[in-house]
């Protein structure tokens, strides 16, 4: 029944966010609209703190997922651009549109669309790089596994690697913690974690370019004062040190570490890099020994 009330839309959300702006269209009247439309949104570039967030929603959850050692592998489109931007970026945009339809009222619905991907891109390959030095950087308190694997462009070696390198692990952690009288998790993560990755999948495997003429030309109507106060301008955005910023937010706002941890988490990320530098070798000395076995 969804899929034939959202029709071509990739999910509820966008569905819902377009009929929203429907609804505005035919039933505003004469009451002064303005719609800001955000692309991605993530953690905050300065306000109310740098990194801030409250929740696991879009990238954060793939984020959190690295970070914590438990994803290793992801779908995309490596170069295609990944339109994130900061939640207080929006925010102030929001606020200076009101102010610009408040001021000099129109009855025509005034768009601004808060993107980075025109003035300020981000690509899917280098938030992969960026990301992934950043977590490494910043490691997670308890990691269950040492952060790494990689994106994907092909959908068939994604599947491959999530049952191999999610659903697998998963399944053996569960049973062991099962055996040591542990509450088993790991496997409902990995479940959820796969539900996320598939509704981030569309936008990862696709590109949209949006105008941002209405932004620049709003900017450029405020005072010096206000357009530091109220800054929506992503140019200036240092994505390297933005990432690392976000993973820090996710690690100190979601998961509540102090950062007074991050020796102590470094260290347990080390052990973690050679238990799975261990177990490798094992695998693979199993595996020799087995293959000589049938074929020698």
């Amino acid at each position: 029944m969804t899929a034939q009330i959202i029709g071509d839309k990739p999910n509820t959300y966008a569905f819902t966010k377009a009929l929203g702006e429907s609804a505005l269209v035919t039933e505003g009247g004469c009451l002064p609209i303005v719609v800001v439309r955000p692309s991605i949104v993530v953690a905050a570039w300065k306000e109310p703190l740098p990194g801030w967030l409250d929740n696991l929603n879009g990238p954060t959850g793939s984020v959190a997922g690295v970070g914590k050692g438990v994803m290793r592998t992801f779908y995309c489109k490596k170069d295609m651009i990944i339109d994130l931007v900061p939640v207080d970026v929006s925010i102030n945009l929001a606020i200076a549109a009101a102010w610009k339809m408040g001021s000099k009222p129109t009855k025509t619905i005034l768009v601004y669309n808060s993107t980075s991907g025109s003035i300020n891109p981000l690509r899917w390959g280098q938030l992969e790089t960026l990301g992934m030095a950043a977590v490494r950087k910043y490691p997670m308190e308890n990691v269950v596994r040492y952060p790494g694997g990689s994106y994907k462009e092909s959908a068939i070696l994604h599947k491959i690697c999530q049952v191999t390198l999610h659903s697998l692990p998963a399944y053996l952690m569960d049973t062991m913690a099962y055996m040591m009288g542990k509450k088993p998790v790991m496997i409902r993560v990995v479940e959820k974690m796969h539900k996320a990755q598939k509704a981030i999948e569309y936008f990862a495997t696709n590109e949209w370019k949006w105008s941002n003429d209405n932004v620049e030309k709003l900017n450029k109507e405020l005072t010096e004062v206000d357009r530091r106060t109220f800054n929506f301008d992503l140019s200036d955005l240092n994505w390297p040190d933005f990432i690392a910023v976000y993973v820090k937010g996710t690690r100190q706002f979601v998961f509540k570490e102090d950062l007074s941890t991050l020796d102590e988490a470094r260290k347990h990320t080390d052990k973690m890099f050679w238990v799975e530098k261990c177990l490798q070798i094992v695998f693979f000395i199993v595996f020799g020994q087995l293959f000589t076995w049938l074929f020698c």
